[in-house]
């Protein structure tokens, strides 16, 4: 059996540090903000703040917005700028943003990237279209073109799943990187990541910086093993996830997994309930003043309620005044 380089510990803490040494280096953990609405309806840039905050403060190394756990498809293409700006402010400099530019045209994405080069943010998120199909020439194609147009933007390559995502193999990322100089990272999704993500960086062009696990982070142990140099979860437990981050690049391989097994309960509930779940907790945790989604997605009923509230009490992350 081939021996898989990522997980010798060795091996993988000389490349970690030679990724963490890059200043632009994406690192740690990277968290996607969510999108806050009034209870009118419309978007909360002071929620937002707030959110950007307690990010920060939670040790997060970087934040990304918007993305899918933002409900990005339900946004105007106003909102989304809006809200950029709010993050972009707000964060002051003090991380790296990584901005969502996925849209259904190589038009749409531009744009959305020129909005980022105004706000000085230099990584952008794609995610390849559907429709264009999922071989290596036709994302290349897509992402050259958007390259030619942002000659200064890093990429951040978006692998999900289908049906939402095109479900690249390892195979066609390492060609469409190699294709597309500006990739300077992948943010494996399809599952098992960990496979795909040593895949990936076994056979990565010299511009590929890392790969990042996405999967909201409930797999971000096995994904740290076979190489991954950032996780991309949703924001509710962005503490927790920096100490396993921070467990886990020190060695503490012990701890890092008790905290990975104090999230699981949520992280479980939360890919079912998604962004509900995610504004319940930070409504509990003292930052959103409600939970409202504009996402179709299922409705948490009292007893889940209690089942999420009693978990936060045993993480000690349940604030009573909320």
């Amino acid at each position: 059996m081939a021996r898989n380089l990522f997980c010798d510990a060795q091996f993988r803490t000389k490349v970690e540090s030679r990724l963490r040494k890059l200043t632009f280096a994406l690192s740690g953990i990277l968290p996607v903000l969510p999108t806050p609405f009034r209870r009118d309806g419309g978007i909360d840039g002071d929620a937002m703040k707030r959110l950007v905050e307690f990010a920060l403060s939670k040790g997060a190394a970087g934040l990304v917005f918007p993305g899918f756990a933002s409900e990005v498809e339900y946004l105007s293409r106003g909102e989304r700028e809006e809200l950029l700006g709010v993050v972009a402010d707000e964060a002051k400099r003090r991380v790296v943003i990584v901005a969502g530019a996925s849209a259904d045209s190589a038009e749409e994405v531009i744009a959305h990237g020129r909005t980022a080069l105004r706000l000085r943010i230099d990584h952008l998120m794609i995610q390849p279209p559907i429709g264009i199909g999922s071989t290596a020439k036709a994302v290349a194609e897509f992402l050259n073109q958007v390259a030619s147009a942002l000659p200064k933007m890093r990429f951040v390559l978006q692998n999900a799943p289908a049906p939402r995502g095109s479900d690249l193999s390892p195979a066609t990322i390492a060609a469409v990187v190699k294709a597309v100089p500006r990739t300077a990272y992948v943010k494996e999704e399809t599952l098992p990541a960990g496979p795909a993500i040593s895949a990936i960086l076994a056979n990565k062009p010299d511009g590929l910086l890392g790969a990042i696990g996405g999967g909201g982070a409930r797999y971000i142990i096995d994904e740290y093993r076979h190489g991954a140099c950032a996780a991309m979860p949703a924001i509710e437990l962005t503490d927790i996830h920096s100490e396993i981050d921070s467990a886990f690049h020190s060695g503490d391989m012990a701890e890092a997994r008790v905290l990975y097994g104090r999230t699981l309960p949520l992280l479980l509930l939360q890919a079912i309930y998604r962004m509900r779940l995610t504004k319940h907790v930070m409504m509990r945790r003292g930052i959103l003043s409600n939970a409202r989604v504009r996402a179709r997605i299922p409705l948490i009923d009292e007893c889940t309620v209690d089942e999420i509230d009693e978990n936060l009490a045993i993480l000690g992350l349940l604030d009573e005044r909320n």
